[in-house]
């Protein structure tokens, strides 16, 4: 065997007593393209999905004893890029493990954290052997490409980083894909290497809305892009630093702002093995779907071909001011995406404006949500609480246009310093309390800590953020929405689920 992928588990860390029985949880995305495309070229390679099959570490050393790879692979992305340091919790902890066990298979590991601070993560990560310095696809071939993995011989391959001398030291950057050889270079998902216990994608489930807030309709349940990065530089976001082509000792994604797209004929392909796998369920996890209608507009057109019964269930994400036309809505919904969700972030014009989102404060967001929703689609929608420019006012007008909307879905984040984002680079500068791990990166997590605003410290946003999460799901007119649409059940499901809370250190749990 050439490569074992390896996706670490670190839900619990993450996600607390939500990760029992309400986080999703998705296949590796990263993992499986990583995998298709080592594959094409020849190489023998295999996944290891701990998460989903909820290994523990022995397990773990057994199987990857069973397999006998030359290189251990950690891909580090969670179920969203930007939720990249966070997964680091579970990666490291395992690694760390490996090495303790005597294992010798080297270990490398890609993902947004280690792009994002490539010399700190060497630094600091006795356990990790290379790591890949952007997407990583032509750096892992060159290094799969060796007869022997000789970690003191590897200066020549571009891309990767790793100690030399007792220092971290990088090799000079390899390219990512280009646009022409996507469908060549990126050749799908290897989908068949993904463990389940009775049938295809049963060991993974669905956020809980996108389910109907039903348990039972969660699986089997698949993601998968349809283009890689973004051509907007919103300063709390990462997601392009898999774009990364410098060595810059903290990498900041606004500045490699790009997209790479397959073909629609190409990616048509892929829903066309879920579809023969009985997938219904799918996430498309583009962050810009409906940006470029070169692209996704044949790509709809065939879905709604292919979907003539309405049986998939889908969602993609969108900007708000990208599905302003009622043409593109009514092609969404033929196409069998459900729900959209959208990064509405913040209702303060002056608050967007400065992280770099403030490009639709032209929009009329209720007349835009107004109009999804008369296409038949729902909404996820996404707020971000304690950016920059947020004060209680602000926040709280926030809230009050959320409840305003009642959207089926809703989600709220206290603003975080990624690493990657701008805001992180703003934060070493200015002496910001950081997390003091990787999983309080995760607003989810125990020790979370949000960056504070001019205006509000860490602990007064994140209990803001708490308490809009109960008000919002325990709010009658969306409570009684939810049951006139999904059931009495899925009522209940919300209920159960707002009475799980989140112990929080910042708060004095």
């Amino acid at each position: 065997m050439d490569v074992l992928f390896i996706n670490a588990n670190a839900s619990k860390e993450i996600y607390q007593d939500l990760s029992k029985k309400y986080s999703a949880r998705e296949p590796p995305t990263w993992s499986l393209l990583l995998a298709e495309s080592c594959r094409s070229i020849g190489h023998d390679v295999a996944i290891l999905d701990c998460c989903a099959e909820e290994l523990t570490h022995e397990q773990t050393i057994e199987r990857i004893k069973e397999i006998n790879p030359r290189l251990l692979c950690f891909v580090v992305y969670g179920q969203n890029v930007n939720a990249g340091t966070t997964s680091m919790a579970g990666a490291t902890a395992l690694s760390e493990f490996i090495k303790s066990s005597g294992v010798k298979t080297p270990i490398a590991y890609i993902g947004s954290h280690v792009q994002s601070l490539p010399y700190e993560t060497l630094e600091k990560e006795k356990s990790i052997d290379v790591i890949f310095t952007n997407e990583g696809v032509y750096a892992l071939r060159n290094l799969l490409s060796e007869d022997k993995i000789d970690l003191k011989n590897l200066d020549h391959i571009k891309g990767i980083g790793f100690i030399k001398n007792n220092k971290p030291f990088l090799t000079s950057p390899e390219s990512i894909v280009p646009q022409e050889k996507m469908d060549v270079d990126l050749p799908g998902y290897a989908w068949d290497l993904l463990p389940f216990k009775e049938k295809p994608f049963d060991l993974y489930r669905s956020p809980m809305w996108h389910a109907e807030y039903d348990h039972d309709k969660r699986t089997p349940y698949a993601a998968l892009q349809t283009s890689l990065g973004c051509n907007f530089g919103c300063e709390f976001c990462m997601i392009n630093i898999v774009n990364r082509d410098d060595n810059d000792p903290i990498g900041v994604a606004s500045n490699y702002s790009k997209m790479r797209y397959w073909s629609p004929e190409f990616i048509i392909k892929e829903f066309d093995k879920l579809i023969e796998y009985g997938v219904k369920t799918i996430r498309i996890t583009d962050e810009m779907f409906l940006l470029n209608p070169r692209y996704y507009k044949p790509l709809c057109e065939m879905l709604a071909e292919r979907n003539k019964n309405d049986d998939l269930i889908m969602w993609a994400y969108s900007r708000i001011d990208t599905i302003r036309r009622k043409e593109v809505l009514e092609l969404v919904r033929k196409a069998g995406i459900k729900w959209l969700c959208l990064g509405i972030e913040s209702a303060d014009k002056k608050v967007r404006l400065e992280v770099s989102k403030g490009r639709f404060e032209d929009v009329d967001i209720e007349k835009v949500v107004q109009s999804v929703h008369d296409s038949d689609i729902e909404i996820m929608a996404n707020y971000i609480f304690g950016l920059p420019g947020d004060d209680l006012e602000s926040m709280q007008k926030t809230l009050d246009l959320s409840l305003e909307l009642c959207t089926i879905g809703w989600n709220a984040y206290a603003a975080m310093a990624l690493p990657g984002s701008q805001l992180y680079k703003k934060a070493v500068i200015e002496g910001h309390k950081l997390p003091e791990d990787y999983a309080g990166y995760s607003f989810h997590a125990y020790n979370t800590q949000p960056l504070p605003t001019k205006h509000l410290s860490a602990a007064e946003i994140l209990k803001f953020r708490d308490e809009a999460f109960i008000k919002y799901h325990s709010y009658l007119p969306f409570l009684e929405k939810i049951e006139k649409k999904y059931g009495i059940i899925a009522r209940d499901n919300i209920e159960k689920m707002t009475k799980v809370r989140l112990k929080r250190k910042l708060l004095g749990d």
